[in-house]
């Protein structure tokens, strides 16, 4: 049954909106060329979105060119103001964005530890406050807000859940109470993380992949068929609760210590780098493992892979190297070899040069590292085959490449799936950019609705 004229009608204005939204300004003529429709369909719905409000003439295609098939068509991006919030355990960090997406302020509020609930929330809705008036934005239309937690699949709001702030959830209920008319939306970091390395990030050629959050604490979201999967009870990706070997007990049902997180959470990593020797100066808010994972990387490769490209290219892949490159630690499971020594970085020769005094600590302590990550990474292959794992997080954008090719290595010794392990694109930026992605795609969709009859 053919379509009617309404619906034609908005199925056109959103394949143009889209469009707009993904090439930038148009010409009339190049809308008619990307949408395949005739001259004076193209002619209709450019009247008709101009006069919703929706696209204004922002240019012209060239610098000789005049008259009304010269005109470059782009949305009005300040028909609505965006924000996205990333919300720690430690702070809270805020951007504001016009309809495009396009920062137009942020900023960032630390809260310790001994903040109660209420002076919490406080400074956080000041901040949003603040970065919106520096943005010039009047009134935000949606907000998206990544947050540590489970997600309500059914009613999308955030679970109590112990061993998290109470200002978090507080924070939901307040920016709505202080913000009428605007949308919040709310959504677990990791999910959002994984949203954005799909988008703009490490993911964007994957249908399925799994993000390894590798921050503070530990977590993983999960794209298959192009879809965010969430479970029964919104607690998919979990994966701090995952029994492993190698810790002392088993994780509770309210405390994931004993599980992958006591592998790989930041405070696991400070502690092995520590027994390596590893050190770094602590900078920024961030976790002051990526500083150590960085700092390990730079020591033994100077900046650069072992490939000879960058140590921690964070939009690459890792590449299909021999185990023998990438091989398991000293006296791990699975032989002890050594990885091969390379001019200034892998092997350290003795004073008299005739002997190789193995493995850097810097090396080791990386190779440690992998181990660790392989044990939870293989049994999300296991489970899931996806295919790809991305190592997200700012530990694994620190690790880059280096890190990212020796758990692939470890994987390929451990399951008979193939699975590429690639470095994050986006490190720990990619929760703000997902909120943010989200907060855009949810306005547009309302904005753009054709409206109701």
């Amino acid at each position: 049954m053919p379509a009617s004229p309404s619906t034609a009608r908005a199925i056109n204005d959103r394949l143009a909106l889209r469009l707009l939204q993904e090439e930038g300004p148009l010409t009339a003529g190049q809308l008619k060329q990307l949408t395949g429709l005739s001259r004076p369909t193209v002619a209709d719905l450019v009247e008709r979105l101009t006069a919703a409000g929706f696209i204004a003439v922002v240019g012209e295609a060239g610098e000789q060119r005049r008259g009304p098939n010269a005109r470059l068509y782009g949305i009005v991006a300040d028909r609505a103001h965006l924000a996205a919030l990333d919300v720690r355990t430690e702070g809270v960090s805020v951007v504001v964005s016009d309809l495009l997406g396009r920062v137009l302020a942020e900023a960032s509020v630390p809260i310790g530890d001994d903040t109660g609930t209420g002076p919490a929330v406080e400074q956080a809705v000041a901040l949003v406050d603040r970065t919106s008036k520096e943005a010039g934005a009047d009134r935000l239309h949606t907000v998206g807000i990544g947050a540590p937690g489970l997600i309500d699949p059914a009613t999308g709001d955030l679970r109590d859940s112990t061993g998290l702030p109470a200002w978090h959830r507080r924070l939901v209920a307040a920016l709505a109470e202080r913000l009428p008319g605007a949308r919040v939306i709310v959504e677990n970091e990791t999910n959002l993380a994984a949203r954005a390395e799909q988008r703009d990030g490490a993911a964007r050629d994957r249908d399925d992949f799994v993000l390894l959050w590798l921050g503070h604490g530990t977590g993983a979201a999960v794209i298959l068929d192009g879809r965010l999967r969430r479970g029964a009870s919104g607690g998919t990706g979990e994966i701090g609760f995952l029994p492993v070997p190698g810790t002392t007990g088993l994780p509770s049902a309210t405390d994931c210590e004993g599980g992958f997180h006591s592998l790989a959470g930041a405070a696991a990593i400070e502690r092995l780098a520590e027994e390596h020797g590893v050190r770094a100066p602590r900078a920024g808010a961030g976790p002051w493992a990526a500083e150590l994972v960085g700092a390990a990387v730079q020591g033994a490769f100077g900046g650069v892979g072992p490939d000879g490209g960058a140590a921690s290219a964070g939009d690459g892949t890792a590449s299909d190297r021999a185990e023998s490159e990438s091989g398991p630690r000293a006296g791990s499971e699975g032989g002890d070899v050594a990885p091969p020594e390379k001019p200034g970085s892998e092997g350290v020769r003795a004073v008299d040069g005739t002997a190789d005094a193995g493995p850097s600590p810097e090396i080791r302590f990386l190779d440690a590292l992998a181990d660790r990550l392989a044990v939870g990474v293989a049994s999300v292959v296991a489970v899931l085959d996806p295919g790809c794992v991305v190592l997200g997080g700012e530990v694994g954008q620190a690790g880059g490449a280096v890190l990212a090719e020796r758990v692939e290595a470890r994987i390929r010794r451990m399951s008979p799936l193939a699975t590429e392990v690639r470095p994050s694109a986006l490190g720990g930026g990619a929760v703000l950019r997902g909120a943010l992605l989200t907060a855009r795609d949810r306005a547009q969709d309302e904005l753009f609705a054709p409206p109701e009859r």
